[in-house]
């Protein structure tokens, strides 16, 4: 899963930085200017990575008054987008607005739908926003560390916001289960209790230059320690008391949130959002069983190789089984991966005619931090901080080691790196494509490269083999249980089903993966309806193109203009496949 940035209201999340470049019509430079101004007052996380220096004290403001105060600009940006003739623009133009409309759309209709009411998930959510963005945040200087302490002691009054947020969806029925509530509250109450040298929030001290004399850099820690002793800290315990006090009793009774007023309109949305694609959930739940009775016979191919009698479920138990399955500890799993992905990174230049520049690398995440998801944290270009492929010490030696070369796939090289980080870099692109978080582009992507990996030779067992199909079904999985949670009214047992009879996931994963997805409706779908999409498209240049058809040059086409939607991506490669002489 990738983290590419901290938690925001979810519609405006997909509306970022605009930056076209090149000679444009006066209409379409103006809504530049306004756009950006626009987006770095809303967004001033990703304003401040980009440079933005009066950003870098800030959290989102997503407050009633603010939120109706961006539907009002959306809706003008809108119009003034619709007044550009299409014969006034090139052909990347055109792409460009076409990308533009979408998510001021998608941002429109989720203020509509007052979706800021769910201001967390399951694990996540606001109250994990600035933990998250300390492991990113890296100070250059004593300004940048004067404004993070800034930012650090503005973050009782973003809790508040979105306390009031909640407080909202009290009044108006529209809440997260108990379930996940309960989650919400183990993560702040633990946050609370943290003591405060131990916090996320110190880490970016640790990147103070060296040039900086030792005495200031103790007083910069120690001005940091009392804004968490003093600020934070309380604000976590109001807020956990606000969780545990007000929130708990009012959390909807049952788990889809179709259940919710207006629930049934909400659920089509973030469908729609997710998968960019006009599927029904019916449709999607169909897609799901089919995919997980070919994955089936896939595992039995790959079960028949090994010598193994028995059906998926029992093969996966004898993994599981097998200590030599395991690392022993959390430094040898932090090997074997660096090893792997090493192993990748070697590969790639015989699929991919274009790398970035930018390096990741595989760490474990701070002790705070471990309600959060593994997965990838993106870098920063501008300001030095490379990719970050995030998992949990104390949970990796119980991660078999099977899982690992498929995992990598999808968090590092090809997967979420390699787009992310090569997006970030094309400052050919105006910056709202080249961070654009589109889940079926963005998941279906990475999900694809797990897929490449067996061309590529990453996988060297039976039992690496079957792990990556497990993490397949896993994800087809998602398209049953999601669309069963939320459209069909399932129960968690039914939801977990699927899953404990098709993978090699644990009881606690499973059941943590299923609940992750009562919190967040239909996010799971963009994963496997995007990687199906993208297969879709290369066989088809395959077939079209025959003998002229270059893998490479595929790869590079569908990376080389930022996260698009699905209908877009096709478009792309369409005209790609009928320009090739």
């Amino acid at each position: 899963m990738i983290r590419l940035g901290p938690w925001l209201s979810l519609g405006l999340a997909l509306v970022l930085t605009v930056g076209l470049t090149g000679a444009k019509p006066a209409m379409w430079r103006d809504l530049d200017r306004d756009y950006v101004a626009f987006i770095h007052l809303q967004d001033p996380i990703r304003a401040g990575a980009r440079g933005d220096r009066e950003a870098l004290t800030r959290w989102p403001d997503n407050s009633p008054a603010a939120l109706a105060a961006q539907a009002v600009a959306l809706k003008g940006f809108r119009a003034r987008l619709a007044a550009i003739p299409d014969s006034d623009l090139g052909e990347d133009d055109r792409l460009s607005r076409a990308i533009m409309a979408r998510q001021i759309d998608v941002a429109l209709e989720g203020m509509a739908l007052d979706e800021q009411r769910l201001a967390f998930r399951n694990g996540e959510g606001f109250y994990t926003t600035p933990d998250g963005t300390a492991q990113v945040t890296r100070l250059a200087s004593d300004a940048d560390a004067r404004a993070w302490l800034a930012r650090m002691a503005a973050i009782p009054a973003f809790f508040e916001r979105e306390t009031v947020n909640l407080q909202r969806g009290i009044d108006t029925g529209f809440t997260q289960p108990e379930l996940v509530t309960r989650r919400a509250i183990e993560v702040v109450e633990t946050a609370a209790a943290l003591p405060a040298d131990q916090s996320p929030l110190m880490l970016p001290f640790d990147t103070l230059p060296a040039t900086l004399d030792e005495a200031t850099r103790a007083g910069l820690g120690a001005e940091g320690l009392r804004i968490i002793e003093g600020q934070v800290k309380p604000a976590q315990r109001r807020l956990a008391g606000f969780l545990r006090d007000r929130y708990l009793p009012a959390s909807r009774p049952a788990l889809g949130v179709s259940t919710l007023p207006g629930g049934a309109a909400y659920y089509a949305y973030v469908v729609r959002q997710q998968t960019t694609t006009d599927m029904t959930p019916a449709a999607i739940h169909q897609l799901g069983l089919t995919e997980v009775a070919r994955i089936r016979k896939a595992m039995q191919v790959v079960m028949d190789e090994a010598g193994f009698t028995g059906d998926p479920r029992a093969y996966s138990d004898h993994l599981r089984a097998d200590p030599a399955s395991y690392a022993p500890t959390a430094q040898v799993y932090a090997e074997k991966a660096g090893e792997i992905a090493k192993r990748i990174d070697y590969l790639l230049p015989r699929y991919f005619g274009l790398l970035p520049r930018l390096t990741y690398g595989v760490r474990a995440k701070p002790a705070a931090l471990e309600s959060t998801s593994d997965g990838y944290l993106a870098g920063s270009p501008e300001s030095g901080q490379a990719g970050i492929v995030v998992y949990s010490a104390t949970a990796a030696p119980h991660e078999p080691l099977y899982n690992l070369p498929a995992w990598l796939l999808h968090e590092g090289v090809p997967g979420h790196h390699l787009q992310i980080a090569l997006a970030q870099e094309n400052t050919g692109l105006p910056e709202y494509r080249r961070d654009d978080n589109i889940t079926a582009y963005v998941e279906g992507w990475a999900l694809y490269a797990e897929r490449l990996g067996e061309e590529m030779g990453v996988y060297r067992t039976p039992q690496e083999q079957f792990g990556r199909l497990s993490m397949e079904m896993w994800r087809a999985c998602r398209l049953v249980m999601d669309t069963g949670l939320h459209a069909m009214g399932w129960s968690r047992d039914q939801a977990a089903a699927c899953l404990k009879d098709n993978t090699a996931m644990t009881q606690a994963a499973i059941y943590g993966e299923v609940d992750r997805y009562i919190g967040w409706p239909a996010q799971a779908l963009g994963y496997k309806i995007g990687e199906l999409r993208i297969t879709t498209m290369r066989r088809q240049a395959e077939t079209a193109l025959g003998p002229k058809f270059d893998l490479r040059a595929f790869h590079d086409l569908v990376l080389g203009a930022g996260a698009l939607p699905m209908d877009l991506l096709q478009g792309r490669v369409d005209g790609w496949v009928a320009a090739t002489p």
